[in-house]
């Protein structure tokens, strides 16, 4: 009980965080939704584009949901939640969970204009969408955790994710399928781990892939060790230090 009673507290305070900032929902989903549109219609070829604007989604929730970390150690709440008696690893827990929730929601919204394309959305299809989704959301949302526990300012979390995240996600076969791509591209595409999560959401939405693409098993298994490596270390970084090492 003391470990899931404080999961359950900062799960919940995630939530009504969003609730009162609902204009962040537009910002998520408008820019991967005009990014989508644009550049489908310009090729001609709005379904394969759409699983690439589908991860960008989760990706920009996930990882600037996490941002509130640093506005949490600036406000003091983060100090009064690592000199309590709960454990570490519910604190981690309950904020990711929350980031994850709410970068699952808006990608779910985002699903929805899959009803805009030739995407056979089935009640089956939706259902392991939304399972893939949330593995994709937790992978992400834990990477932006593990950076954020380390950064003191929030230009300097975007500038590093900016880096960082949008190259992998242009090298992961959201732009270009593997097949398309020329010499050491073919090797980043296959160490990247991003693109097993869109391969992943490209294996359920889409009736044929492109050749190269891994399969859904793999995908799945890929991401989901990623995750939970993510979420390890960042157990590990936040129980290593201090309360008086989150103070700025």
């Amino acid at each position: 009980m003391n470990f899931w009673l404080p999961v359950w507290a900062l799960w919940k305070r995630e939530l009504v965080r969003f609730w009162r900032e609902k204009s962040r929902v537009m910002g998520f989903v408008g820019s991967p939704l005009i990014f989508w549109f644009v550049i489908g219609s310009g090729f001609g070829n709005l379904e394969f584009f759409f699983p690439g604007a589908l991860t960008m989604t989760v990706m920009f929730s996930a990882i600037f949901s996490t941002m509130s970390l640093i506005e949490d150690r600036r406000e003091g709440f983060l100090l009064s939640m690592l000199v309590s008696p709960a454990p570490r690893a519910s604190m981690v827990l309950g904020k990711v969970l929350g980031s994850t929730t709410l970068a699952w929601i808006q990608g779910m919204i985002f699903l929805a204009f899959a009803l805009f394309t030739n995407i056979p959305l089935s009640p089956m299809t939706i259902l392991m969408t939304a399972g893939a989704l949330f593995l994709v959301s937790f992978t992400f949302t834990v990477l932006g955790f593990l950076i954020a526990w380390q950064m003191d300012s929030s230009q300097g979390f975007h500038a590093v994710m900016m880096l960082v995240l949008f190259p992998l996600w242009m090298v992961s076969g959201a732009l270009f399928p593997e097949e398309k791509a020329h010499g050491w591209m073919k090797f980043i595409m296959k160490i990247n781990p991003m693109t097993y999560g869109l391969a992943a959401l490209r294996q359920v939405l889409e009736p044929v892939v492109p050749v190269g693409t891994p399969g859904l098993e793999l995908s799945l298994a890929v991401t989901a060790v990623c995750g939970f490596v993510l979420l390890m270390a960042s157990a590990r970084v936040a129980g290593s230090r201090s309360a008086r090492d989150t103070t700025v």
